[in-house]
């Protein structure tokens, strides 16, 4: 199996599978020099990690991370750094009514008729418990853009029919709901429709927002690899979203050129948009001013409701889906898509260094 891998400088690999012995990631690439401890990394997990609400899964897994190597003395070394979260609460029997069935919604089918045979236990590397690589990683990730003076945050805007406009938001809430909410009061709401729903043995959609702010100009290429492009690959290679879209995304469709366009104006000295329908993005590359992207994610597949499905004896049969899982998976997902943004970030602040003969100078230059 290829593809485990995203970035070009910045480079990470995931591996494990749900039910085996642990999952993690190995970053190799990483700079030299930058603090870093199991906490700064424990902190991304932690809000990722099952069964912190009635709204998550209630697999007991503390999702203790361990760093394995690149790190000394607190710093990054320059090596590849290798984390590992071992798995403690897999419960393997829950999958043994599916071991020969496809549930839909999953990526059983396609994976027998790719390999021929496939880990059932919770999916294997199809199982969103492979994210916990990507999030361990976006947390150095985000060291880094964090020492250039640049920030990544995410968040839910949406669940079900439960929309939070751009004036309503109040961003010092996010973490005081377990939705992940920029709104108390349309997540309370939200909570409601998904208690509702659990009721009903269904699950939820919803939309991630993810906004970064300190972006220099140029971040991506023209041409196959635009800031676009790239983060719509990071952001789509997460299992459960199936959209993406930055700036005013579809809304450009019914648009018009006079008001979909971003003046530019000279503010403080500099060159500025007046407004950001573009999201932070012209021609690929980005454009000074705050990127905006939101990801589209499915409902949870896995549901307690009947489902007719086939077998792999080919058999049309009914099954209904047993196990602990997630109502919604949005609010664990919030996490994983601001990872995979500042890894897309930080990749491509990387590969900028080097974008013109001056640049190179300056690493070379005596003092």
């Amino acid at each position: 199996m290829s593809g485990s891998s995203f970035g070009t400088l910045f480079q990470v690999t995931t591996w494990g599978e749900s039910h085996g012995p642990g999952v993690g990631v190995v970053i190799d690439g990483c700079p030299a020099g930058i603090s870093l401890t199991e906490k700064d990394i424990q902190t991304f997990l932690d809000r990722r990690k099952p069964g912190q609400s009635k709204y998550t899964t209630k697999r007991n897994e503390s999702d203790t991370v361990e760093i394995l190597s690149g790190v000394f003395e607190g710093r990054t070394t320059g090596t590849p750094i290798s984390l590992m979260v071992r798995n403690q609460d897999q419960r393997s029997r829950d999958y043994g009514d599916i071991a020969v069935s496809y549930r839909p919604g999953h990526a059983d089918f396609c994976f027998r008729e790719k390999y021929g045979f496939r880990d059932y236990r919770g999916g294997g590397r199809s199982s969103g418990r492979e994210t916990i690589g990507r999030v361990a990683a976006g947390a150095v990730a985000s060291l880094l853009l964090k020492e250039l003076g640049i920030s990544v945050c995410a968040y839910t805007k949406s669940i079900g029919p439960y929309t939070i406009d751009e004036k309503d938001y109040d961003f010092n809430t996010i973490n005081q709901n377990p939705l992940y909410m920029p709104n108390q009061t349309i997540a309370e709401k939200a909570g409601q429709y998904l208690s509702d729903l659990m009721a009903d043995c269904d699950s939820s959609g919803g939309m991630i927002e993810c906004i970064a702010s300190g972006l220099p100009v140029g971040l991506g290429e023209p041409v196959f690899n635009k800031l676009d492009a790239l983060l719509s690959h990071a952001i789509m290679s997460i299992g459960a979203v199936k959209g993406v879209e930055i700036g005013d995304g579809f809304a450009v469709s019914h648009s018009v050129g006079s008001t979909n366009n971003d003046p530019f104006c000279i503010r403080d000295g500099k060159t500025v948009k007046k407004t950001n329908h573009s999201g932070g993005t012209l021609g690929g590359m980005s454009d000074g001013s705050d990127l905006i992207l939101r990801a589209a994610v499915k409902p949870t597949p896995s549901i307690a409701a009947t489902q007719h499905t086939v077998n792999e004896a080919g058999e049309e049969i009914d099954i209904s889906i047993h196990g602990r899982h997630d109502p919604v998976i949005v609010p664990r997902a919030v996490v994983v898509v601001e990872a995979m943004t500042a890894l897309t970030l930080a990749d491509l602040l990387l590969c900028n260094t080097v974008s013109t003969i001056d640049k190179i100078k300056k690493v070379y230059e005596e003092d």
